[in-house]
């Protein structure tokens, strides 16, 4: 019974095979016949395997129509084609197509590809990860971002462990030349691996981007694309860094190599404060440090970046008389970012200040602390007062939202520097930096994230309410050159750009 069946079905197929060319011709036919083809040309396919690719190719050919209404009536169907072998073929295709400015058609390609992730994922990443390689910018550009957007839809029985160990050792490839933008995009992708989320996956994570990184080489601060690359890398490393994942490597480099060249760093976008964006990347490094090779030489060149930050008193002052002149500018946002990276690693040689300092600096060093610890006192009444009783909507005018900023940032200072003055010097008091989010526990409106600078010798809220603004949250621009762009994907709140 089953080969009499089998032997009419065969028959079936042979005599039907000339229809099914006649389907196929009809990709060369008028709007009607292709129509027609792109839905019937994926119906039979697998009826005719000896055809296949005729079938592909006259579906490809649909796929390049004039006619906007036939190519989306192509590409929906091409799934069908995604049996077997054909799977890579199918998102090669695809992958390519994701270059047309159609939306409409866009967004089916895009369809279309989730659809066959169903059937293969991993020979649909194959297809993918070989555009992204060897296609057209455009082609590898899209490719990128689809990744990045849609792998983190997929279900996990579409993400299976090996899927995702695929994706890992794929994009470890790409990694070896990318652009700014691109670099982003893919550390958003293997970020979000599941596989990756344990500690030796993060670390993992961070040899990448050490990678990426070039931290074996010394920084070339006037050239705005190496600059950029430090930056980008560093923050991508950020939220991997944790008690079991240090950040020692990215603490050694700016200590040893940016803050030396603090200074002379070119900014690769005009608008951002460079000295005050890396001051705040060490700072939230800082506390994921591990043990450091040169901790002391470290220590040494963070204490003499600090002092350079807390101006001594006016002559005048310290002797006790009034001063007529102008009194040194008081930088708090930097100050902020250099005492709690020195606070930081401070705790690994507690006895630094009282052994490897000699009496003399030590001596200078507590003469700017006490006066840079007046000055905050006197700004710390101003701006309670001037928040006292404000709740609600009252705090969210831009001038109060200043004040609040100035006020959590000078708070920090306070602490830190009460630590500082103990005898021995202590490191044991905590703080938020003050672009950071606040915790739940900090429920007193004052305790908002970010970060200014206040000349002593104005008003704080006359001074703050005056200095300029940026956006809260930049997007990434794609870079002319290598690295060079916008930095983007980074939180700091907007009144941090002061």
């Amino acid at each position: 019974m089953f080969l009499h069946v089998f032997i009419v079905g065969l028959s079936f197929i042979l005599q039907h095979k000339d229809a099914y060319q006649v389907i196929l011709d009809g990709v060369k036919g008028g709007p009607k016949e292709k129509r027609l083809a792109a839905q019937f040309i994926p119906k039979f396919f697998s009826s005719f395997p000896e055809l296949a690719d005729a079938a592909i190719n006259a579906q490809l050919d649909l796929c390049e129509d004039e006619d906007v209404s036939i190519r989306r009536q192509a590409i929906k169907e091409l799934p069908r084609f995604a049996t077997g072998e054909n799977i890579l073929r199918v998102a090669d295709i695809l992958t390519q197509l994701l270059q047309t400015d159609d939306t409409a058609e866009f967004n089916q390609v895009n369809a279309s590809l989730l659809s066959i992730f169903k059937i293969d994922a991993k020979g649909t990443l194959g297809g993918l990860f070989s555009q992204i390689l060897q296609g057209e910018d455009i082609v590898r550009e899209r490719a990128i971002k689809f990744l990045s957007t849609k792998l983190k839809t997929l279900p996990e029985d579409v993400m299976t462990k090996e899927v995702e160990e695929y994706v890992f050792a794929e994009t470890k490839k790409v990694l070896e030349d990318v652009t700014g933008e691109e670099f982003v995009l893919l550390m958003r992708v293997v970020s979000g691996l599941h596989v990756l989320q344990t500690v030796n996956g993060r670390q993992q994570l961070v040899e990448l981007v050490v990678e990426q990184a070039f931290l074996e080489q010394a920084l070339n601060p006037a050239d705005p694309d190496t600059v950029d690359r430090l930056l980008q890398c560093t923050r991508q490393a950020l939220p991997l860094f944790s008690k079991n994942v240090h950040s020692t490597r990215f603490v050694t480099y700016f200590c040893e190599h940016v803050l030396p060249n603090l200074s002379s760093l070119t900014s690769p976008v005009a608008e951002l404060d460079i000295q005050l964006e890396v001051l705040k990347l060490l700072a939230e490094m800082s506390p994921f440090c591990g043990d450091m090779e040169k901790l002391e030489a470290n220590l040494h060149m963070l204490f003499t970046k600090l002092l350079e930050y807390m101006p001594l008193p006016p002559e005048e002052v310290e002797n006790g008389e009034n001063s007529a002149s102008e009194e040194p500018k008081l930088q708090f946002s930097y100050v902020e970012c250099l005492l709690f990276s020195f606070h930081q690693l401070g705790k690994k040689l507690p006895d630094f200040l009282l052994d490897k300092v000699d009496a003399e600096r030590l001596k200078d060093f507590k003469i700017r602390l006490q006066y840079f610890a007046r000055g905050l006192q006197v700004y710390i009444r101003q701006l309670r007062v001037a928040l006292q009783g404000k709740t609600g909507d009252a705090l969210k005018t831009e001038e109060n939202k200043i004040k609040v900023v100035a006020l959590k940032i000078t708070n920090n200072i306070n602490v830190l520097i009460k630590d500082l003055f103990h005898n021995p010097p202590s490191y044991k008091s905590t703080v938020t930096l003050s672009w950071k989010p606040v915790q739940k526990t900090e429920a007193v409106a004052p305790k908002r994230p970010s970060g200014e600078e206040m000349g002593s010798g104005t008003s704080p809220q006359k001074q703050i309410s005056s200095l300029p603004r940026r956006d809260s949250r930049q997007i990434y621009n794609p870079p002319s050159g290598k690295y060079s762009a916008s930095i983007g994907n980074f939180n700091y709140g907007e009144e941090n750009s002061l």
